[in-house]
């Protein structure tokens, strides 16, 4: 069995991963699945935010190497991703088109990037990216109703529903710095707590309505899938 490390960028993804996810990929051959905090983890102050490129490749590429039956995944939002010559990601610049190009043409660079620091010996299939259009929030909006019901503001579903019925999927709704799909629940929640209310309303939708409504984060479960078989 392949072990599985899944590079997040903050405490909502690392629970959604250990509480979501874990159980889900051990269940499909990984043993184990483990999620890390990409960046100096140590400092439990600072967790969060999205590092930059050089420190998080670091990860990748130290974790692919010292680990040749590992395989390394990522999950990281595109929202604020780091941008510019200092520390941006690969592809992050130059992205362009729909939410779904978007994040292929950011994931297409990132692998590449990683394959040319791990040089010819690598396995290309060891490291899986995925960037979450356009944050995590976005996949709270794949059942407005079961969303609200987790949180305990069932009163609140229309209003999610309203959001969600402006766009073709969830991860289609939109990165700035007032309308990301944060900031609007943060507008009806006064006070949200991201790791704390955000997997409550996770396990309250469930894994396979993510999926239908979701096919970016469809697809990254089948490319995990694939690799484990």
């Amino acid at each position: 069995m392949a072990r599985l490390l899944v590079l997040v960028e903050g405490q909502t993804e690392e629970g959604f991963v250990k509480e979501v996810l874990r159980d889900y990929l051990l269940a499909k051959g990984f043993h184990p699945v483990s999620a890390r905090i990409v960046g100096n983890a140590r400092l439990r102050q600072r967790r969060g935010g999205i590092r930059p490129w050089q420190s998080v490749r670091r990860d990748i590429v130290t974790h692919l190497k010292q680990d040749p039956d590992c395989l390394v995944t990522t999950m990281v939002d595109f929202y604020a991703l780091p941008r510019g010559e200092n520390g941006g990601w690969p592809g992050r610049d130059t992205a362009r088109g729909s939410a779904q190009e978007k994040a292929a043409h950011v994931e297409a660079a990132v692998f590449a990037d990683v394959a040319l620091q791990m040089g010819g010996t690598y396995h290309a299939h060891r490291f899986v990216p995925f960037i979450v259009m356009h944050e995590f929030e976005a996949l709270l909006f794949s059942d407005c109703e079961a969303f609200s019901a987790g949180i305990y503001q069932p009163q609140l579903a229309g209003d999610f529903q309203t959001i969600r019925n402006e766009f073709k999927t969830p991860e289609d709704i939109n990165d700035s710095p007032l309308t990301a799909p944060s900031k609007r629940i943060e507008k009806l929640v006064p006070g949200y707590e991201k790791p704390f209310l955000g997997i409550l309303g996770i396990l309250s939708i469930g894994l396979d309505q993510i999926r239908s409504e979701c096919p970016r984060f469809d697809s990254w479960l089948r490319a995990l899938e694939k690799a484990a078989a």
